[in-house]
């Protein structure tokens, strides 16, 4: 009988034991695909921003030649001033507009998976399509506002620079509202319905109940959701491309768009890839930035649905 309950124990142990050393093969195929994709083309970028090459010729080594040249561009800081402004005028649009629609639709009724399927619709579409079709809508002459006769909609809507950026940041948010919803949804849905039975016994109303339990429920998924609005905001370039190319003048010149038009139309790629490093060391800082900010609360994190 010893024998036999040392077999069983083994043979209960052994998948376990064998367990712990498959798991971390289970995680070489991701780290290689970071390492091909991600990590081996940063590392040349690093070392293309020393270097001057107009993606013909030969790549010669100029040292800190365009790090100087980039840094000392007087179209830096506007470039830079426009990257933040998008990003912090997308975040305080798309925030509050994606937390009410997420919190709209975790719902239970059958309508709200329909109208849930037609708000995802914007996120699978193309960002040249969406930019292509905005563009032609707020054309002034046969436009949306020409073709409906509504003089209110009859502007120069890509001619001037407040009226472009302001476009910039509403078919920006327009995208992807629908992608941070669905994140806020799925976050609504976890929070425990214990809370709001109780608080519906002390008598609160919708609105104190939403103050009160569900925005403190869905902090940790606000600042996952943040961090991507804000990350993915500094990659802005197709959209801005076809939609203003970074016009009237210089009023929607991103960074992404700045480094594509210094690599691609100027064919100075070393001075992109300093922009493109610039780029990814901002973004990692203000992923670290939001991360701290957040904190991290164990006992509200086994509440909190993100």
């Amino acid at each position: 009988m010893s024998a036999i309950t040392a077999r069983r124990t083994s043979s209960a142990v052994a998948p376990e034991a064998r367990g712990g050393g498959v798991l971390p093969w289970l995680a070489l195929p991701a780290l290689l695909a970071f390492v091909a994709f991600a990590l081996i083309p940063l590392v040349g970028v690093l070392l293309l921003s020393f270097t001057s090459w107009d993606t013909l010729g030969e790549i010669k080594l100029t040292g800190l030649d365009s790090w100087r040249a980039v840094l000392t561009d007087p179209g830096l800081p506007h470039a830079l001033w426009v990257t933040f402004l998008i990003m912090l005028l997308s975040w305080a649009f798309q925030t509050p507009a994606s937390i009410l629609i997420g919190v709209f639709l975790a719902g239970r009724q059958r309508y709200r998976e329909l109208l849930a399927v037609l708000y995802f619709i914007p996120l699978l579409l193309s960002s040249a399509a969406i930019a292509i079709t905005f563009k032609a809508l707020l054309d002034p002459n046969f436009g949306l506002g020409a073709g409906l006769g509504i003089d209110l909609l009859v502007q120069d809507w890509l001619g001037e620079p407040g009226l472009a950026f302001g476009v910039v940041i509403f078919v920006v948010s327009w995208q992807y509202i629908p992608f941070h919803s669905l994140l806020y949804q799925g976050g609504v849905r976890q929070i425990p319905r214990s809370l709001y039975e109780a608080a519906e016994l002390d008598g609160a109303g919708r609105v104190r109940m939403f103050f009160s339990i569900t925005l403190p429920q869905l902090k940790y998924t606000i600042i996952t959701s943040s961090t991507l609005m804000v990350v993915g905001s500094l990659t802005f370039f197709d959209l801005i491309f076809v939609l203003t190319e970074g016009g009237p003048g210089d009023a929607t010149r991103a960074l992404a768009l700045d480094m594509y038009k210094r690599g691609f139309q100027a064919n100075l790629m070393g001075a992109a890839c300093v922009i493109g490093v610039i780029l990814v060391l901002v973004g990692l800082a203000l992923a670290l930035l939001l991360r701290r900010l957040g904190g991290r609360d164990p006992q509200a994190s086994q509440l909190e649905g993100a």
